[in-house]
């Protein structure tokens, strides 16, 4: 079709199975352009945070049962919004032509005479078996793939699909919402005249860090599923070639595969260490019990920076600190050599990286990350008499640090409040409703902040029915912390930084296996 290059263009996209790094780069371009998004059920929340902060969401999913939106509707909504902006995007997961009724959609858009590209995603069935190690073909058993959806209306007495015609076949099937109806289609294929003895198998959450998969034959699978409580969404596995499902499972025997771990950061901070847990195989649950928000005195601001070059060292406590820091610097001055000949330290590894991204050296970093170890290591540093000391800090730091290095290094601090920490109400956010479900095995607390908060929040939630989960600390204040809340620490990070925590974490939970 050739329409005006003027006009809208409405984006047919295939989210993938679930797991965001699985959707193609071309659909992750439009998506960060987007003027509108409208997607279904089985979209991962984490791709829409692609997407500009201005731009439009609109959910139009469905669950079994309960449709928010109708098809037509949604039709409706497409072209209604190919009108007003320029990008728009359909949002389906999986492969929008693979039982996405994307081609109810495509004939609307057609009629209605609006631009449209279909970008494809890969389908669930395929990544299904990817990552639970099926190869749903086999040179010598089965050289064809069936596609069949299993999902069908509970009131109907029959499929509009016949199972039984599929029963002789060679081919390895691919059963899309079936698990419902399990029992049906056995019975089904059974009828046909399917050996009793045929493998099957069953993936849940494909590809999520929170998959689990069901192995056995069409004799037992319905009660093998029924013991574990398999449910949607899921997809079914049935021939020959199941059998030969690799015994080791290279996803699912991840060191920390079947662990949940709560991030407790700010949503600005938590996807460095979540993407580290989730490299080991966590399903990590990011609860921003704390927001970081910039808080700062513009007198204050600009009397320190007119004279920013005098200062002696810049002491950094926290990387929030050090980007609105340099946040700040660039915006006041053209060139970073306003610093002078300043000196650096931070209280922490992960600080200190902060600092080195702007292409600045840090001279001091204790080996703990603690005001009392900073303090000291300033101390025995070289002598602190005199010495301008600008010390960059947030709402909720303490008065050790600066306290200490005036009355005992005598030195001169100034200083320099640029953030604070507040609150979040979490009660609506997707995780922590999980959280309330199922609970945690570990919470990795980062900060004293997130600990005071995690507390207050969760300090009259029941853990008779759920997974009370134990706590980890960053290190030394943060597991003071813990301690005066008497919250038992099941261990603390040698070392102040994501890497050394993440280790501990596997270690942990290797030396604690059941």
């Amino acid at each position: 079709m050739n329409y005006r290059q003027e006009q809208s263009t409405i984006y047919l996209i295939g989210a993938g199975p679930g797991d965001p790094n699985l959707i193609t780069i071309k659909a992750k371009s439009v998506i960060e352009k987007a003027d509108v998004i409208i997607y279904d059920n089985l979209v991962n929340e984490k791709i829409l945070n692609w997407s500009r902060k201005d731009s439009k969401r609109i959910f139009v999913g469905k669950k079994s049962g309960q449709h928010s939106i109708e098809q037509e509707q949604i039709n409706k909504l497409l072209v209604k919004h190919s009108k007003e902006q320029k990008c728009v995007v359909r949002l389906k997961g999986g492969d929008p032509l693979i039982f996405g009724r994307a081609y109810e959609e495509i004939d609307f858009l057609e009629k209605s005479k609006v631009a449209y590209e279909i970008i494809p995603g890969i389908t669930s069935a395929l990544a299904c078996a990817a990552y639970s190690g099926i190869p749903i073909t086999h040179r010598d058993i089965s050289s064809s793939i069936i596609f069949i959806t299993g999902h069908e209306n509970q009131e109907k007495k029959d499929f509009n699909v016949d199972f039984k015609k599929f029963s002789n076949t060679e081919a390895t099937l691919c059963i899309y919402m079936g698990v419902g109806q399990l029992h049906r289609i056995v019975n089904e294929l059974i009828l046909g005249g399917m050996r009793e003895s045929t493998p099957v198998a069953i993936v849940e959450n494909g590809t999520y860090l929170k998959q689990r998969s069901c192995l056995g034959t069409l004799s037992n699978i319905t009660e093998l599923a029924k013991s574990i409580n398999i449910k949607s969404p899921s997809i079914i596995f049935v021939g020959d070639a199941v059998e030969k499902k690799a015994k080791l499972n290279w996803f699912e025997s991840k060191p920390l595969f079947g662990q949940t771990i709560l991030v407790p950061r700010s949503s600005s901070q938590a996807s460095s260490l979540t993407e580290l847990l989730n490299s080991h195989g966590a399903h990590v649950l990011e609860i921003p019990f704390i927001n970081i928000e910039k808080d700062y005195n513009k007198t204050i601001i600009t009397d320190i920076f007119s004279e920013i070059n005098s200062y002696d060292w810049i002491i950094f406590t926290s990387t929030n600190g050090v980007y609105h820091f340099f946040d700040l610097i660039h915006k006041a001055y053209e060139d970073i050599r306003c610093l002078g000949l300043t000196k650096i330290a931070t209280v922490g590894q992960s600080t200190a990286n902060a600092v080195r991204l702007n292409k600045l050296k840090v001279e001091l970093v204790p080996s703990k990350s603690s005001a009392k170890a900073l303090a000291d290591s300033l101390i025995n540093h070289e002598s602190l008499d005199n010495t301008k000391i600008l010390l960059v800090t947030g709402n909720m730091n303490s008065e050790y640090l600066s306290d200490r290095l005036q009355n005992e290094g005598r030195a001169i601090v100034d200083k320099l409040p640029l953030y604070k920490n507040i609150k979040n109400d979490v009660s609506k956010n997707k995780d922590f409703q999980e959280f309330m479900q199922i609970g945690a095995d570990l919470v990795m607390f980062t900060s004293s902040s997130t600990v005071k908060n995690y507390f207050e929040t969760t300090k009259c939630l029941d853990f008779s029915s759920i997974k009370k989960p134990v706590f980890s600390s960053i290190g030394e204040n943060t597991s003071n912390t813990l301690r005066e809340l008497e919250m038992p620490i099941a261990f603390e990070s040698p070392k102040a930084n994501l890497q050394n925590y993440v280790v501990e974490a596997l270690s942990y939970f290797n030396n604690n296996k059941q």
